[in-house]
């Protein structure tokens, strides 16, 4: 839960409240793992269009009871699933499972001026020339354990936001 909120409220550029970002397409790549059903149902909330990826029946109907509203096979190119929905870009992306494998494509897919989420450390180099230098994606990482591991100023930051998460939950607006 706080690597998904981390990730999306306080990296990246969005906002938990008031459906902001109603319209925009966010496409989360491991999408039915701990971190991926937590930022769907984030995601979802604040107003985004989910898009998840999962590849056996199970996790696709998980992914699709945490709130997005498609569920696409990351054992296939993405491109051509997410066209056939009628995307041909996201706003945003969260590669939460492999960063080598979807790195090419993922800067493909997003919008000019988009986001992307990382959490998993690439094994080898990433190439950050065109298409992400051409459409000015901006490329975000969390790694939940970074401010105690480096005693950040804003340390309390993580219990506020499980505070707020413990508030969703009783609400009935987060399923953990």
């Amino acid at each position: 839960t706080l690597t998904a909120w981390e990730l999306l409220f306080q990296r990246m550029p969005y906002q938990l409240d008031g459906r902001r970002h109603a319209g925009k397409h966010l496409l989360i790549v491991g999408g039915a793992g701990g971190v991926g059903s937590i930022a769907i149902q984030l995601a979802r909330h604040a107003g985004f269009n989910v898009i998840a990826t999962a590849s056996r029946a199970e996790t696709r109907k998980w992914c699709l009871d945490m709130g997005a509203a498609h569920v696409i096979d990351h054992r296939q190119p993405l491109t051509p699933q997410l066209q056939a929905l009628g995307i041909t870009a996201v706003d945003a992306a969260l590669n939460l499972a492999d960063t080598d494998h979807y790195w090419n494509e993922l800067g493909e897919l997003l919008a000019p001026q988009g986001h992307v989420g990382l959490i998993v450390e690439p094994r080898g180099e990433l190439r950050l020339g065109d298409p992400y230098k051409a459409k000015c994606i901006s490329i975000h990482w969390e790694f939940m354990f970074a401010r105690t591991r480096f005693q950040t100023a804003d340390m309390i930051e993580q219990h506020r936001i499980l505070n707020r998460v413990a508030s969703l939950i009783d609400a009935g607006e987060l399923r953990p």
